[in-house]
């Protein structure tokens, strides 16, 4: 089942545009900013290799909120013993080597 909104596809357009027009300008602007530092550094950063997933996903057709949301998701159902950190980091390292 889709969620309608009562805003045709135009309206939804000239609604939302400028807003998420500025989201991707500040998104080139940030990865640009890591290019200029250390093109390299995506490779080594697993928030980085999520992030670009997602962007990759944005490509996508159908549930992209649901697709992105699992890529930066922990995944793991068994509660921790102790946190592993003070503050949340944006995104799950599935790429940790245990």
């Amino acid at each position: 089942m889709h969620d309608r909104t009562p805003l045709s596809p135009k309206g939804l357009v000239d609604e939302y545009f400028i807003e998420n027009r500025t989201r991707l300008l500040e998104i080139a602007a940030f990865l640009d900013r890591v290019d200029r530092v250390d093109p390299s550094y995506p490779a080594k950063d697993f928030r980085m290799k999520a992030f670009l997933e997602a962007l990759a996903s944005l490509a996508r057709t159908g549930d992209r909120v649901d697709h992105i949301q699992m890529l930066l998701s922990d995944p793991s159902t068994e509660p921790l013993e102790a946190l592993d950190r003070k503050s949340a980091v944006g995104a799950y390292d599935r790429w940790r080597r245990e």
